[in-house]
């Protein structure tokens, strides 16, 4: 069993029961509900062969995943996803806390930023990563770690998220780099984030976690709609613009930025922004909720040169061009016309933006032998040619859709 805490008090409990797995409210309060999607309104949430989807969002999955499986399966014999987060949820540091009877909590060190932004080495990671391992409560595939920094600037110290690559995906952290300095240049708020000297990490901080000391509630969409990171591909950018609406306090500002971040992903060619790569801030009395900074922006083609958006839109996967894009933030995004259009036109600009600096950067470091290929692919969606992928009879049906 496994304590869910909230200001010091326990308000749930979380247990697997054969095949079943089970959220027990003991606190009626609807001010200590564990989550959006959890809301403190009926005592029990039964979930049947199926992980709690909000809880499901802090287990590690890909690299780390594999290293919890081999680690713990001499140990345990059977490894699944309830023996993880009751061994990783004691450390996770957020608006709610857990107590597990399989393992407390740790004291872990505090490296200083700047040495690891200074010494971002195989060696470095895989010290952090052991270093921890207790605290890697989070998803997503590429190697990655949590960190406690310190940042002599900032005079504070907080988790980061430490995100290197291997070489099936060359040069990614200097790819989400230059992904995420576009999406800020579009006026999208971004996780802040630093490269480090050598180019092999991406230095990100975590957003929830407020200059008091205090936390932000976060969700993803994912989870909001009920789903688990097995259908992460399975929805699309429209009922994504449903779920915002519905939940977030600040509509129109939501809206804007989350139409903003549908066009920049299509514009650099990120075909990974599922419905995990989207998600709510909120406050801890649920009375202020919002979009999201973004995060996870890559370009995906040049991993996979074939590759299509994550989700739907219009009900297809396709890289659609400025026309349908604009529609989209009239249909869906709550936009005018000369909204949609002035804030696509913001996310063209900041393309024309990156492209120069991108290409100076190229220049200068023949080494990045992804960057020639991102030109390529921007400089597509520049032209629009990718719509020469798209028929008359597509945008016919997509306009009736």
């Amino acid at each position: 069993m496994i304590d869910i805490i909230h200001n010091e008090k326990k308000i749930a409990s979380f247990i697997k029961d054969n095949r079943n797995f089970i959220i027990d409210y003991q606190n009626n309060e609807i001010k200590n509900s564990i989550a959006l999607s959890l809301p403190n309104t009926q005592k029990i949430y039964l979930y049947d062969y199926k992980f709690p989807p909000f809880l499901e969002s802090f287990l590690p999955e890909g690299y780390l995943y594999e290293i919890f499986k081999n680690m713990l399966s001499k140990e345990y014999g059977t490894v699944d996803d309830f023996l993880i987060f009751s061994l990783l949820c004691s450390n996770i540091e957020s608006r709610i806390q857990f107590y597990s009877e399989l393992k407390n909590s740790i004291d872990f060190p505090v490296f200083n930023i700047e040495e690891i932004l200074n010494n971002d080495t195989n060696d470095t990671f895989n010290n952090l990563l052991q270093t921890f391992l207790n605290k890697n409560a989070i998803s997503g595939v590429q190697p990655k770690t949590i960190a406690l920094l310190k940042d002599k600037e900032k005079l504070d110290t907080k988790e980061y998220i430490i995100k290197t690559w291997g070489q099936e995906y060359q040069d990614l952290a200097l790819n989400e780099y230059f992904c995420l300095s576009i999406a800020k240049k579009a006026g999208i708020k971004t996780a802040n984030n630093k490269l480090s000297k050598n180019n092999k990490f991406l230095i990100v901080e975590k957003f929830t976690i407020q200059d008091d000391g205090s936390f932000l509630g976060f969700e993803e969409i994912l989870s909001l709609v009920g789903k688990n990171k097995d259908s992460k591909y399975d929805g699309s950018y429209e009922q994504i613009a449903k779920i915002i609406y519905q939940y977030t306090t600040n509509k129109k500002e939501s809206m804007v930025a989350f139409y903003k971040t549908v066009v920049i992903n299509y514009l650099l060619k990120n075909g990974d922004a599922h419905l995990k790569n989207f998600g709510l801030l909120y406050e801890d009395d649920f009375k202020n909720i919002f979009y999201s900074p973004v995060y996870d922006i890559v370009n995906t083609v040049v991993y996979i040169h074939k590759d299509k958006p994550a989700l739907m839109l219009g009900g297809k996967k396709i890289w659609w061009a400025k026309d349908i894009l604009v529609e989209f933030g009239c249909k869906s995004c709550l936009l005018s016309k000369g909204e949609a259009l002035k804030h696509y036109d913001e996310c063209f600009a900041a393309l024309r933006w990156g492209i120069k600096e991108l290409e100076n950067y190229v220049k200068q470091n023949k080494e990045f032998r992804i960057g020639k290929i991102m030109l390529d692919s921007w400089k597509l969606s520049l032209e629009e040619k990718n719509m020469k992928e798209v028929d008359d009879d597509t945008i016919r049906a997509w306009r009736n859709y």
